[in-house]
């Protein structure tokens, strides 16, 4: 596929339909001022911290559900936003000969269903207006909300679009009881949704990443032949190192290959050391709301970080692979006298450095490397010194590096 041109990193944000629909929809009890901060306090310690002793329908606790609604479902929307902005433009979500058809597994309130209605509507009314979408979830708090908030959308869009279905049942077996007779019935997917899920499923098991690559295994077959299934995780190392894991269950079965973000399908090498772990994060515009809770509770959203895997069974990728390419792991590091990063490609996961008296025209684009950026270079050197070889490696002054595609 030819090669994206560079572009300045843009902050992601809310669409204006979106947040009017947020303000004028709530759940029953919905919580105010100092109790919801309490309350979004409460939940972000139960997703960190404190995941261990996280209620299998935290969701149907009500001021969980606020703490959810207020503060983490736009976040959450917005992560999905810019993965569907990642997929290829013939991933049967826009035009296409065939209505699309979304399978949104762990739906909650609906956050994935949200994101890709008020997405498609950005895009093609008329999309949007024709998307299929089942959403499942073990909260029946959560899946009335989901109803609530995609009815909501279409009044404030105008779009008379009735093709939710909601459903409750066992995310671990999906494919039993009326779940999966539904999730049959609905198939194949242009796209499968499990944002903030998997880490969830089979939380006390002896292995939970082969349990949840069998369950992802079981859904691969539901893809139509250009569909995705989009898995977003929360950019923590416990459960981005668990996501790794079962990346690399699934592709040494030889499954399905990774979109993105991998750029290989071999073992995932941030798991050579206990204590890495492949996450993202992208520039955000903070709502107004989301602001006003981070004061009152002393966090900061103005990006955001998450984990992620875009698997399909067409072999498609992200950018023509090459061991020239790499994706940006890390921060660009500016170190006394140089600039470094780690990055990531089939030859394993390197840190390589650009000494500043080494900048030239050729290699300018160092300066401009971030996180999760896809880069091209023509030579890295590791050098030799008292028979040892240098663990970094340099960028000369003559090697051309250039950015083949931004986040």
């Amino acid at each position: 596929m030819p090669m994206q041109p560079f572009n300045e990193k843009k902050p992601s944000s809310l669409s204006s339909q979106i947040m009017r629909v947020l303000a004028k929809v709530s759940p029953d009890g919905h919580l105010h001022g100092d109790v919801l901060a309490q309350a979004v306090v409460n939940l972000s310690r139960l997703f960190t911290t404190a995941r261990a002793t996280l209620p299998l329908h935290y969701l149907d606790d009500s001021a969980h559900a606020s703490a959810y609604f207020s503060y983490f479902l736009p976040v959450n929307l917005s992560k999905v936003q810019i993965l569907l902005d990642e997929l290829p433009e013939d991933s049967g979500m826009e035009a296409s000969d065939h209505p699309t058809a979304v399978l949104d597994l762990g739906c909650g309130p609906g956050t994935g269903a949200l994101a890709l209605l008020d997405w498609l509507w950005h895009r093609s009314p008329e999309r949007a207006e024709s998307v299929s979408v089942l959403a499942a979830d073990v909260s029946h708090a959560s899946l009335r909300d989901a109803e609530m908030l995609w009815e909501a959308y279409c009044k404030e869009v105008g779009i008379s679009s009735k093709r939710l279905r909601c459903v409750d049942g066992n995310l671990e077996h999906p494919l039993k009881g009326d779940l999966g007779k539904q999730i049959v019935r609905g198939g194949p997917y242009d796209l499968i949704i499990m944002a903030n899920c998997l880490n969830e499923l089979f939380f006390a098991s002896i292995d939970p990443p082969a349990e949840r690559a069998v369950v992802v295994a079981k859904l691969l077959p539901f893809l139509a032949p250009h569909g995705t299934i989009m898995i977003v995780e929360p950019a923590l190392r416990q459960t981005a190192r668990a996501l790794h894991h079962m990346r690399n269950h699934l592709l040494k079965q030889g499954l399905c290959t990774v979109y993105s973000p991998c750029l290989h399908e071999g073992a995932c090498p941030a798991l050579d050391h206990p204590d890495d772990w492949c996450h993202e994060e992208r520039p955000w515009q903070t709502p107004p709301a989301i602001a006003a809770i981070d004061r009152d509770v002393g966090f900061i959203k103005d990006s955001l970080k998450f984990s992620y895997l875009l698997l399909r069974t067409d072999g498609r990728t992200i950018v023509t692979r090459s061991p020239q390419t790499f994706r940006v792991v890390s921060e660009l590091r500016e170190l006394k006298g140089e600039k470094r990063a780690w990055l990531c490609n089939a030859t394993g996961r390197p840190e390589v450095g650009r000494l500043d008296r080494k900048a030239s025209p050729h290699n300018a684009a160092v300066d401009a490397w971030h996180r999760g950026a896809i880069v091209q270079i023509e030579r890295i050197v590791r050098k030799e010194r008292e028979g040892k070889v240098s663990p970094v490696g340099r960028i000369e002054s003559d090697a051309a590096v250039k950015i083949v595609r931004s986040v």
